[in-house]
């Protein structure tokens, strides 16, 4: 498995590969992995000759008062897993290696308006960025994206369409702790109580996927799963919303394909969750 830092010597062994005839498989990570990523490698091992991760914590995602400086790293934890996993290549540049004009920016406004766009709003134009940096720095013929970032997934698609990348984006589905947590690399932050607090979020999740069948509104639908999450004391919740699958935009009922989604804070950790209803 090699390390690359720079954009030269990444665009070198990937020209190399490219030469070879070979297919070039991308999982974009911000590193600190775990079983989540590990799906999307997986998949991405699966589908392609090379596998390639960019293990990158990148600073234009996060605003002025989010955990930057605070998110996990750890590079010798995630080579490791990359490495029994068959990854081919971990790209794992510094932020002066990849960002030369802080005006250069990509962003998709309209999908990044609503859900996490609301109280993140410069968040999903940093991710439109540097995804877009990595696609043409790895040229991958798919990139592999977690579900739980249903919202980044519906974004990264809508820009792969409007910016004509010849690229195939591939969901894959959430990954969940035994007990139901989502995982994320943010369950780091939190303490045995609040780690019990956060099974809130799935139990929500569980409740409206066995109640949407039923054909009841949004508003019905949603206040059921608020109560969940507002029963728990420790659990202040940013947003519990359904909207439409391709537009992310707000609707009233569930008949067509939607997305029902969630951000919540456990204590000062912002964790999401979500699950799709397909008609």
């Amino acid at each position: 498995m090699q390390v690359t830092k720079t954009v030269e010597e990444t665009r070198k062994q990937i020209k190399a590969w490219k030469k070879e005839g070979k297919t070039i498989g991308l999982v974009p990570t911000m590193g600190f992995l775990h079983e989540g990523h590990a799906s999307l490698i997986k998949k991405c091992r699966e589908q392609n000759d090379i596998v390639v991760v960019s293990d990158f914590v990148n600073p234009t995602q996060f605003g002025p008062t989010e955990d930057l400086e605070a998110y996990p790293r750890d590079f010798e934890r995630d080579s490791k897993l990359c490495e029994s996993l068959g990854t081919d290549l971990i790209f794992c540049p510094e932020p002066s290696e990849m960002y030369h004009d802080p005006h250069a920016f990509v962003s998709i406004d309209t999908l990044s308006e609503t859900l996490c766009g609301k109280t993140r709003p410069i968040h999903f134009k940093g991710v439109c960025t540097v995804v877009t940096k990595l696609f043409h720095i790895v040229a991958p013929d798919r990139a592999y994206f977690g579900q739980k970032d249903a919202q980044q997934l519906a974004i990264i698609r809508k820009m792969v369409q409007d910016l004509n990348f010849d690229i195939e984006i591939v969901g894959c589905p959430i990954v969940r702790e035994e007990d139901g947590l989502a995982k994320s690399s943010r369950n780091t932050y939190l303490s045995d109580e609040e780690r019990k607090a956060a099974l809130c979020l799935s139990r929500s999740v569980k409740l409206g996927q066995e109640i949407i069948h039923a054909g009841i509104s949004a508003e019905e639908l949603l206040g059921k799963m608020r109560a969940v999450i507002e029963a728990e004391p420790l659990a202040k919740i940013d947003y519990v919303s359904m909207v439409d699958a391709l537009t992310m935009q707000p609707v009233e009922k569930a008949d067509h394909n939607v997305l029902v989604a969630m951000a919540v804070y456990i204590g000062k950790t912002r964790l999401i969750d979500n699950f799709s209803y397909e008609v």
